[in-house]
């Protein structure tokens, strides 16, 4: 389902096939645009929805078994990677800029930012730390 014609056009419901780096069923990965670091991937469903929460449990299903086959690659292709972080913005007041579900996927490095403690916690820079 695509959004209602008033809406602007989705990116992600016409994405460039050229663009897609992996796939799994009911769902795809892409580079991010704006990276926060290498291999940072979006983990995004096929079909139109708007949050995480109006995900299918299949679409879900899907999405997790990509995230676990894209760690797996990309600890064999870099081992400097030492974690991850996982996030998804979910409403305009939580960050959400584009309004289809996609899960981003950044790979982490050691001493990468001088204080990782917090992690997505950060997006509320006064709690980061604690």
């Amino acid at each position: 389902m695509k959004p209602a014609p008033s809406s602007p056009p989705c990116p992600f419901c016409d994405i460039n096939p050229s663009h897609v780096v992996a796939r799994h069923k009911s769902v795809y990965a892409i580079q991010d645009t704006s990276p926060v670091a290498d291999n940072h991937l979006l983990i995004i469903p096929l079909r139109h929805c708007e949050t995480y929460f109006d995900l299918t449990p299949a679409e879900r299903c899907d999405a997790h078994a990509l995230i676990e086959k894209l760690r797996s690659e990309i600890l064999k292709a870099d081992p400097l990677v030492a974690g991850f972080n996982m996030g998804v913005n979910c409403g305009e007041t939580a960050g959400q800029t584009i309004f289809h579900t996609h899960i981003h996927l950044i790979p982490r490095k050691k001493n990468d930012t001088p204080r990782p403690r917090g992690g997505v916690r950060g997006v509320i820079p006064d709690k980061m730390d604690y």
